[in-house]
């Protein structure tokens, strides 16, 4: 896997128009040569903004007093644990290889999720049920692991959910297109921009099937067509929602507007009747960094984690079977 930032000059297979700039209120958003308003470029995410707000907390936002004491207080417990590795680490063991944000989202949200008004997702008992079965099971097989940890997908839209690190994402557009590159697993997401019909129902994705149009200067795209084998979530930055399950029902709706020369409003909507007892949305921005390279992400090239989880875990079984004969 790689997980470095790295600074350099990008090159662009398309041609993009300049935009034209005169100040904040009366700013334009570029378009492409064809017209349709640009999006391209290289964009970032990280933030320590928890996922959801925890129980019974009524705060919707933060003052700015109060998010430049939270940025000061991470600043120093990382200096202070840089250069160390907690027990069972087997790479973490500086912030070199870290870029889960500095700080709060400009906006001071104590949330991504902004709907339901709780900041909380609306998760079924049953979800997670099911999320805490994988994570008890998980040494048994890969198949109680996580799809991510498998190199599968970190799926749709969980792709875009903010992570420890590799928080980029290129978007490339065509007349007809718009293709995603996220850096966290390599994965490549080409959207149509068509009426055409989605897939049939009987053909079920990973990542799901996506179509996109325009709604003024909002790219809007609906993504269907899931199977019954993911994550909502993979990361740990997504708190009690890493492991919630996905199911063929799951209907997504995500929403990029740009809004300022180095800002793209992102939205997503979430709709499950069989993991949530409502819809639920995530809004945040996607920050320009046009110096930022995107490297492979190598997942499986070389990577024995899988291997090593479950081997470790007959290890410790055979070990107990050992020490539990000797006491006889």
């Amino acid at each position: 896997m790689t997980a470095g930032r790295s600074r350099g000059v990008l090159g662009w297979g398309l041609v993009l128009l300049a935009p034209a700039i005169l100040s904040a209120a009366d700013w334009t958003a570029p378009r492409t040569v064809w017209g349709h308003p640009d999006l391209q470029g290289v964009w970032t995410n990280e933030t320590v903004t928890p996922f959801e707000r925890p129980a019974g907390q009524q705060k919707t936002t933060i003052s700015e007093q109060e998010a430049q004491q939270i940025a000061a207080n991470l600043a120093r417990r990382r200096a202070e644990t840089d250069g160390t590795s907690p027990p069972g680490s087997v790479g973490g063991y500086n912030n070199v290889w870290l870029d889960s944000g500095t700080g709060y989202l400009p906006s001071r949200q104590t949330s991504l999720v902004v709907d339901p008004p709780d900041g909380r997702v609306p998760t079924r008992p049953s979800a997670e049920a099911r999320r805490d079965l994988y994570k008890a099971r998980s040494t048994e097989s890969y198949e109680f692991m996580s799809v991510w940890d498998r190199c599968i997908t970190r799926g749709v839209p969980g792709s875009i959910f903010p992570a420890g690190y590799n928080n980029a994402y290129r978007i490339l557009q065509t007349p007809e297109h718009v293709a995603i590159v996220y850096e966290m697993i390599h994965d490549a997401r080409i959207i149509p921009l068509s009426d055409t019909p989605h897939l049939s129902g009987s053909i079920r994705l990973w990542m799901g099937d996506s179509r996109g149009r325009w709604e003024g200067d909002t790219l809007v795209v609906e993504t269907r067509n899931y199977n019954d084998r993911g994550w909502i979530a993979s990361n740990s930055a997504s708190r009690r929602i890493k492991g919630i399950p996905v199911s063929t029902e799951l209907h997504v709706v995500e929403r990029f507007t740009r809004v300022s020369e180095d800002t793209i409003q992102y939205e997503v909507t979430v709709t499950d009747p069989r993991i949530y007892t409502r819809p639920w949305t995530i809004e945040m921005p996607l920050t320009a960094d046009p110096e930022y390279v995107l490297y492979e992400y190598a997942c499986h090239e070389g990577n024995m984690a899988v291997e090593l989880i479950l081997g470790g875990a007959r290890a410790e079984e055979s070990a107990a079977k050992l020490d539990g004969g000797s006491d006889r």
